[in-house]
This record gives structure tokens, C-alpha cells and sequence, in this order.
């Protein structure tokens, strides 16, 4: 006699997975092999994704943490977090071809903060100590010239230098309701600090951290697929828990603890923006073996942004 399984039904976010920039990066590897043939270099991981990283090995990707580590004459592809300035300099000095994955959005906090350094102010910025986007944006400045601040307890406590005027940028991936505090406790301490026009923070990570918020409403855990290093993940499930929901990390399907989930019935499920969606339906899948799974998709903002691939791609 077959023994019935326990009914769980999944509220599935939207959107979730991949956003246009690790979209772009990805597929900028991809053609980047297709034009020059394997072996084609990629400094540090192109996302923060192991499946997307083996793939892309198999296809002939060769991944290393530094421009040393890449042999003359053979392509080179920066990832999508962005790089310091030095690095393109070095690449062009020995003479490699390279092609920037930079996300856009990334750029764009780059191109905000010279543009503050050449105005004279300080730049305040708001990220993750050693996470590749802040070393990144550090890069493109002279140093000195800017701050970290992590937390609540720098923004109360970072004493900036006395002359100059004063700005704050931010990582794009960061907790939007995390950063909007720190935010106030820098205007309130600095009055005439300058933000930028927009915030920094990117339309995929609010979008994703508001549809957490609506499943983790109608849930009573949710699940992120995502990496333990990757940025925007992190916060989905310090999103998650913000609703008073427990939330766990997986990266794939069998990291799953099914006794994580005793006592749930309604089970919030998303993807960061590095994850894939065939992880999705592997989880939904490996769910679908302990319970009787029925599955809602939530209805959510439709992303159709899309990112240009580098001209030299472009007919690749």
C-alpha cells in the first residue's frame, strides 16, 4: 500500500532568477568562445553561481582569481561585479584582448563616483567589506577619497575628512529597507550630504526583495536558491526573515533538509539573480518527491530590461 505524502503548496516569486546583467554577462562568455574558441579566461567568477560556473567550464571557461593567472595572447572576460581600474590598464599593457561583463548598473555607480571625486566631495559608500563590487568601485578613485560604511553602527560612528563636500553611493545589491536606514542616519548627521538622482540600488534586487516580502506574507518559510556568496541572495533571505519567516539558502536541490520544513504547509520559493531557473524546477522537483506539491506562480513586476553586448560581440 503506497503511503500518501504530506500536501505542500509552493508560492512561487516572481520575478526571480536571472536579471538582465548576469543575462548579459553570461551570454558575453558564451559568444566570447564561439568567436576566439576555447580556452577563453574569465577573472573571478563571471556570477556568483557554481552551476553557471561549471557550465560555462565545460564549454571551455578557464576561471582564475587574477590577471597574473592569464597566459598571453588568449581572451579575457571581466565579470559581472565590475573591476578597479587597474585591471583593464594591465590588460591593455600586455597586450590581451578583454572584454568588460561589467553589469551596467555597476557601471554606472563607477561613472557617478569619478564624477563626485572630480566635484571635490568624499564618497560615503554603502556595501560589503571585500564583496568584488565594492573592491570594484574603490578602484576607480584615487584612494583615500572614500569610505566604507557597512552598517548602522559606521553610519553613527564614520567621521569622513573635514574638508570637501560629502556623497554616498551604494552596492546595488544590497537590503533595500537596510540601506534606506543607514541613508537617514547619514542625513541626519550630514544635512547636506549629496545622494544620487536614483538610487543605486538595482531594479532586480528591489523587485526581488519585494516579491519575497509577498510570499513571505502568505507562507510559513521560504526557500532562496542561491549562493552563500552571492550578495542579492543573502538578503532575500534576510528579506524573508525581516517578516517574521524563517528562511534558508540552498544552492541546489540536495542541499535541501527536509526536516527544515516539518510543520510547513505553504512554502515561499524564489531564486537570486545568478541562479538559473532549471534550479528552480530542480528544487520543485526534489520537492515534489517527500510531498504532494501543488505550485502557485505569484504574479509580479514583468522585467523586460535588456542589456547591449560589447560592439565586438555584437555579430558574434
Amino acid at each position: 500500500m503506497a503511503i500518501s505524502k504530506r500536501p505542500l503548496h509552493l508560492l512561487i516569486a516572481a520575478p526571480r532568477g536571472f536579471c538582465a546583467g548576469v543575462d548579459r554577462a553570461i551570454r558575453i562568455v558564451e559568444l566570447a568562445l564561439e568567436k576566439y574558441g576555447a580556452p577563453v579566461y574569465v577573472r573571478h567568477e563571471i556570477v556568483h553561481n557554481k552551476y553557471v560556473v561549471d557550465s560555462l567550464k565545460a564549454k571551455g571557461a578557464i576561471f582564475v582569481p587574477e590577471l597574473d593567472e592569464v597566459p598571453d595572447g588568449v581572451p579575457v572576460v571581466f565579470s559581472a561585479h565590475g573591476v578597479p581600474k587597474a585591471v583593464p590598464a594591465k590588460a591593455e599593457e600586455r597586450g590581451l584582448d578583454y572584454l568588460d561583463a561589467t553589469c551596467p548598473l555597476v557601471s554606472k555607480v563607477h561613472r557617478q563616483a569619478e564624477r563626485l571625486i572630480e566635484s571635490g566631495h568624499h564618497i560615503l559608500f554603502i556595501g560589503h567589506a571585500g564583496h568584488p563590487e565594492v573592491i570594484g568601485t574603490f578602484g576607480q578613485v584615487p584612494e583615500g577619497r572614500i569610505t566604507l560604511v557597512e552598517d548602522l553602527e559606521d553610519a553613527e560612528s564614520v567621521v569622513p575628512p573635514e574638508a570637501g563636500s560629502l556623497a554616498y553611493l551604494t552596492q546595488t545589491t544590497l537590503s533595500v529597507d537596510d540601506t534606506a536606514e543607514i541613508i537617514d542616519v547619514l542625513r541626519r548627521r550630514f544635512p547636506a550630504i549629496k545622494g544620487p538622482k536614483s538610487e543605486d540600488i538595482c531594479y532586480a534586487t528591489s523587485n526581488r526583495q519585494a516579491a519575497v516580502k509577498d510570499i513571505a506574507r502568505r507562507s510559513q518559510a521560504v526557500l532562496v536558491i542561491g549562493a552563500p556568496y552571492s550578495s542579492n541572495s543573502v538578503r532575500l533571505v534576510e528579506v524573508a526573515e525581516r517578516e517574521g519567516v524563517p528562511g534558508r539558502l540552498v544552492g541546489r536541490a540536495d542541499e535541501i533538509d527536509i526536516g527544515w520544513l516539518g510543520g510547513v504547509s505553504t512554502l515561499g520559493l524564489t531564486a537570486g539573480a545568478s541562479a538559473p531557473e532549471v534550479l528552480v524546477r530542480e528544487v520543485v522537483d526534489f520537492l515534489s518527491g517527500h510531498f504532494e506539491v501543488t505550485e502557485e506562480q505569484i504574479d509580479g513586476v514583468d522585467e523586460r530590461m535588456v542589456f547591449k553586448l560589447p560592439v565586438s560581440l555584437q555579430a558574434a
